[in-house]
């Protein structure tokens, strides 16, 4: 029989199956105790089934956890087999609380007159017949278990057991890639028997998936493929596969490559950064041949990946429910030890909020490279501005600003690192795609845009060192500012930021119906993820009473204190020529946002005058359009 240490297993279905005779059997072919959950039911529950009462959940609440407490003092000692009816999902995550990693379910099941019959010829139980068909109508067939039919001989169910479940993976990774490798090392590290596939290219990738599970002892138990259906036939029904492929047409050519030997109710996750369209079409594609698609973002980078990520699946809640032991078993923890990982809510809205997320990370991004270029311009050295922003670290801190402290202070000889580095910052598209769902969207995500044009421009090196000397200074930059007010310049555009990654999310999530839970989201957010930081924990607490942050009275304060830094140090930047794209950004953004009457009336009146495409007046409350002839009196 296979090795099962320190895992559970639950036999479980109606009264009747034979769940005390196939699990006593299964304890003693693998060595570990066996108990019936029937020995631990309170005497009242006793009493009423005796007396042909069915238990309602409250009687059975007691029951479960006690039950649940068994099973965790018997993990330590090794495992053990529990019996137990466990009829509905609720009542299963009882069971299972603290120790869903090591949990495995065997359900057995037949018809109604089958084990109705056998009933009958039982003799000294307290269960009649009479509650058989209760047990019926309140049964959730469990969709995380191997199920088996208890027309099989005991030795038969045995042998499937033991085949089915026992030798089979829980889960799959497809493609290892830098993040692919760290998640299946967290997966197994999180105690799940995994199988492994990455491709076979003559000559470039060769038995990839075997030199890796080799390489590292806590892949030991995993099984490494280069067959597609080998790999999918290692796993146990319902499969789940993780793709860690890249976005694009490859995932609809890995989707293509799995769907003959998928079977329905079969889960497929993209873990990659795709694009939410393609997700939203995905998912609508495999639901018509009965296989579950989750879209997930996962944010933390291959370290991040392999300690515990953020992570954001988009998906069916029933899918959700059915993946959630893994993937939040493998997230990073936040403060208060709950998983950085919960359903955002249907088809491409994981993917969205990956989006976004990576758009806040340009923005965010930028800003410390503004801040730098300041500094630099200020006559500190990368060490001396490392000491600065380490000095901010108490109001302002965040995962960028400590990396960026790390870059600042690496020397490579006498020289610092930062400084030989080519200034030409590339993108992996996510930057441009939250542009585009900006403006189909209608949001004005102005800082996300500008922090992809920043690097846009940067890409054109001989044209900027050309230009640099047609446009350059004759004077010497002059800034005559102090590090608070630069920091207090920086905390402001932050704000800003962050209001717009999150006006965006809104906006599309009321666009396309899909409920997002904003505080929930910037929980899930305050770790494992690049965007983590003091103020996103301090978003959490804000977005239980406010969706918009530029109306919450605490936010609207701080701005108003922060303010008067921004105007300085924005406006000696511009005075003195240094490029602050973003940092200026954010003071235009707010005072475009925040006038009463804009400048917009001029342009429409434009549009109305070469298109007629009419106005509304301000004297006029009935919303009626209006057109002008503009050339006739």
């Amino acid at each position: 029989m296979t090795d099962v240490k320190n895992k559970i297993i639950f036999i479980i279905g109606v009264s009747g199956v034979g769940k005390s005779t196939i699990g006593n059997l299964l304890a003693e072919a693998l060595e570990i105790p066996f108990f019936d959950g029937d020995d631990y039911h309170p005497k009242e529950n006793v009493l009423k089934m005796s007396s042909g009462k069915a238990l309602n959940d409250m009687d059975r609440l007691g029951w479960l956890q006690t039950l649940n407490k068994l099973a965790i003092g018997q993990m330590k000692n090794g495992g053990c087999v529990i019996v137990c009816s466990a009829l509905k999902e609720s009542y299963r995550a009882i069971l299972s609380a603290k120790i869903e990693t090591t949990c495995k379910w065997v359900f057995l099941h037949g018809s109604f007159e089958q084990i109705k019959e056998r009933i009958n010829n039982r003799k000294g139980h307290y269960m009649s017949s009479d509650l058989l068909q209760s047990q019926f109508d309140t049964l959730e067939e469990p969709k995380n278990a191997i199920k088996v039919d208890i027309s099989l001989t005991p030795e038969k169910i045995i042998e499937v057991i033991d085949k089915e479940l026992m030798e089979k993976s829980a889960f799959g990774l497809f493609g290892l890639g830098v993040m692919g490798k760290s998640l299946a090392r967290n997966l197994a590290n999180k105690g799940f028997k995994i199988s492994l596939f990455n491709r076979h290219v003559d000559g470039q990738e060769v038995d990839v998936a075997k030199k890796f599970k080799n390489e590292f002892g806590e892949l030991s138990a995993a099984s490494s493929f280069d067959d597609v259906e080998r790999f999918v036939n290692s796993l146990q029904k319902p499969r789940k596969i993780m793709l860690m492929v890249n976005a694009g047409k490859i995932v609809d050519d890995v989707i293509e490559d799995l769907l003959p030997h998928l079977d329905k109710g079969d889960i497929l996750i993209d873990g990659g950064n795709s694009n939410y369209n393609d997700t939203n079409e995905r998912v609508e594609h495999l639901k018509s041949k009965s296989i579950k698609f989750v879209g997930t973002g996962v944010s933390g980078g291959e370290e991040g990946a392999l300690k515990g990520p953020s992570i954001m699946p988009g998906c069916d809640p029933d899918a959700y429910n059915e993946v959630k032991p893994f993937l939040e078993a493998i997230a990073a923890k936040d403060a208060n030890g709950l998983p950085c990982c919960t359903w955002i809510g249907n088809g491409g809205s994981g993917h969205f909020v990956k989006m976004v997320h990576n758009g806040i990370e340009y923005a965010e991004m930028q800003l410390l490279a503004e801040v730098y270029i300041i500094l630099k311009t200020m006559g500190k050295n990368p060490s001396q501005i490392a000491e600065d922003l380490e000095s901010w670290k108490p109001t302002a801190n965040s995962y960028l600003m400590e990396i960026t402290i790390d870059i600042l202070r690496k020397k490579e000889g006498e020289d610092w690192l930062v400084n030989k580095i080519m200034d030409k910052a590339g993108n992996k598209g996510t930057g441009n795609w939250t542009t585009i769902a900006s403006a189909q969207l209608g949001v004005p995500s102005t800082m996300i845009a500008s922090a992809l044009f920043a690097r846009y421009t940067s890409y054109f090196k001989e044209e900027r060192v050309m230009a640099s000397r047609n446009f350059a200074s004759e004077n010497l930059p002059d800034l005559d500012l102090s590090v608070d007010e630069l920091l207090e310049a920086y905390q402001f555009a932050r704000i800003i930021n962050h209001y717009q990654g999150f006006k965006l999310i809104h906006e599309a999530s009321e666009n396309h119906n899909w409920g997002l839970n904003l505080s929930e989201l910037s929980r899930i957010w305050t770790n494992g993820c690049i965007i983590r930081s003091d103020l996103m924990i301090e978003l959490v607490t804000t977005f239980k009473t406010s969706k918009n942050l530029l109306m919450n009275d605490e936010i609207i304060r701080r701005v108003k204190a922060l303010k008067p830094s921004a105007k300085k140090v924005i406006s000696a930047c511009v005075l003195n020529e240094v490029a602050i794209p973003n940092l200026s950004e954010s003071i235009n953004f707010l005072n475009s946002f925040a006038v009463s009457n804009s400048s917009a009336n001029l342009i429409q009146a434009q549009r109305d005058y070469f298109g007629a495409h009419t106005y509304q007046r301000n004297d006029d409350d009935t919303g009626k359009f209006y057109h002008t002839d503009w050339i006739n009196n």
